[in-house]
C-alpha cells in the first residue's frame, strides 16, 4: 500500500483529493494540521496533528514514517519550500507543490497556456511568490535530485464557493445578493475575456493521476478543465441558476484596480495580474500522464451544486458586506454621473 502525506489536507481543492484517495484501498493518506476541521477527514484517514512550521515537532512525529507523496497546499513562499526540504528531503519519493497558473506572464504572447508559457507575473506578489517556489524546488531537484512535481492550478471550486472576478472582503455572497435584489453587478472589462473554471472532483482526477507517477517527477502540470466560458456566460450562468435576470455593469479592471485599492481590494492582482486576462490552457501534457482527465462537472452543473448547498446553509456562508455593496453603488452611480456629464457636454457642443 503507498503512503501518502497531505500537509493541510482539508482546503478547496485538497479536500476532494482526500476524498478521492481515502476511497481507493492502494493508499493510506495522511494529513498533517492543526486539527481544525477534523470533523471533515473521512474516515480511515490518520491525522498529524501540529503546526507545520514548528520543525522540531513535525520531525519527531513523522520520525518513523515515509511517504510515496508528500502534497504541499499550504506553501506560499520560500521560506515554507525550503522548510519542507529540511522536513522531507530523505521521507519522500515524491514532493508535490501546489503553485499557481496566475505565475504565467500576464498577459502572456499568447492566449493558449502551456507549461512552457513564459512565468512572470509584475501585477501579482502572490504569483511571484509561487514562481519564486518553483525555481527553489526545481534547483533542488536539478542539482540533488529533490523529486519535486509541481502542478498549477487555475479558478478551481467547490459546492462551498461561487466563482466571480469581482467580489469584496467577505467572498462571493454579495454580489449573490445583489443579483437575487435585482441591482447591477459588476463585471471587469467588456466581460468576453476567456476563462477557464474547474470543479475541484475534477481537479482531484489529475491530480492524484500524477501521485507515485515516474513520468511526473522534475516536471510541472497544469491542471484545468476544458470548459471555456466569458465572464459574461459565467454571470449568466449564475444568473441563470437563481432564476433572476443579470443585470451586468461592465467596468475597466484599470479603473477598478484604481478605485478599489483605498478601500483595501487589490484588483490589480486578482484582476490585471489574474482574471481579466484571457487564459485558454492545453492540457495535453497532463492528459498524457493521466489519461483518466476530463471536465465531468461543466460549470451550469456546478455552480447548481454550490448554489444548492451554499443557499441551504446560510448561516454558513451567506455573509452581508455591506461596505462592498455600497462600494460597488458608489462606482456604478460615478460611472452613470460622468455619461451624464459627457453627453450633456455634447448637447451644448463643448470641446
Amino acid at each position: 500500500m503507498k503512503k501518502a502525506l497531505f500537509i493541510g489536507g482539508t482546503g478547496q481543492i485538497s479536500m476532494a483529493i482526500v476524498n478521492r484517495l481515502a476511497a481507493d484501498p492502494l493508499w493510506e493518506v495522511w494529513l498533517l494540521n492543526r486539527g481544525s476541521r477534523g470533523d471533515k477527514v473521512p474516515a480511515g484517514v490518520h491525522q498529524i496533528i501540529a503546526d507545520i512550521n514548528d520543525e522540531t515537532d513535525v520531525t519527531e512525529k513523522i520520525k518513523d514514517l515515509y511517504f510515496d507523496s508528500v502534497c504541499e497546499f499550504i506553501g506560499f513562499t520560500v521560506d515554507h519550500v525550503e522548510r519542507d526540504y529540511r522536513l522531507f528531503k530523505d521521507k519522500t519519493r515524491q514532493y508535490i507543490f501546489t503553485s499557481s497558473a496566475s505565475a504565467y506572464h500576464k498577459p502572456a504572447a499568447s492566449y493558449v497556456i502551456t507549461e512552457g508559457t513564459t512565468l512572470a507575473n509584475p501585477h501579482w506578489q502572490y504569483s511571484r511568490d509561487k514562481i519564486a517556489c518553483e525555481e527553489f524546488l526545481m534547483k533542488k531537484y536539478r542539482e540533488e535530485g529533490f523529486p519535486v512535481t509541481i502542478v498549477r492550478p487555475s479558478h478551481t471550486y467547490d459546492e462551498r464557493h461561487i466563482p466571480l472576478g469581482v467580489h469584496g472582503k467577505n467572498g462571493f455572497w454579495q454580489v449573490i445578493r445583489r443579483m437575487l435584489d435585482g441591482k447591477p453587478v459588476i463585471i471587469q472589462g467588456d466581460g468576453t475575456s476567456l476563462w477557464t473554471l474547474t470543479f475541484n472532483k475534477d481537479f482531484a482526477v489529475g491530480y492524484t493521476g500524477l501521485m507515485g507517477n515516474r513520468h511526473a517527477i522534475g516536471e510541472a502540470f497544469q491542471i484545468t478543465g476544458d470548459e471555456v466560458l466569458t465572464w459574461n456566460q459565467i454571470y449568466a450562468t449564475i444568473a441563470d441558476a437563481l432564476g433572476v435576470e443579470l443585470k451586468a455593469y461592465h467596468v475597466s479592471s484599470d479603473f477598478l484596480a484604481a478605485v478599489g485599492a483605498p478601500y483595501g481590494y487589490d484588483f490589480e492582482g486578482g484582476l490585471i495580474g489574474d482574471k481579466a486576462v484571457s487564459v485558454v490552457f492545453d492540457n495535453s501534457k497532463l492528459k498524457r500522464a493521466v489519461p483518466d482527465m476530463c471536465t465531468s462537472v461543466r460549470y451550469d452543473q456546478g455552480v447548481r451544486i454550490a448554489l444548492d448547498y451554499i443557499l441551504s446553509h446560510p448561516e454558513e456562508f451567506q455573509i452581508p458586506d455591506p461596505e462592498f455593496d455600497s462600494w460597488c453603488d458608489n462606482v456604478i452611480n460615478v460611472l452613470e454621473n460622468a455619461k451624464t456629464t459627457m453627453l450633456s457636454c455634447a448637447v451644448r457642443g463643448d470641446k
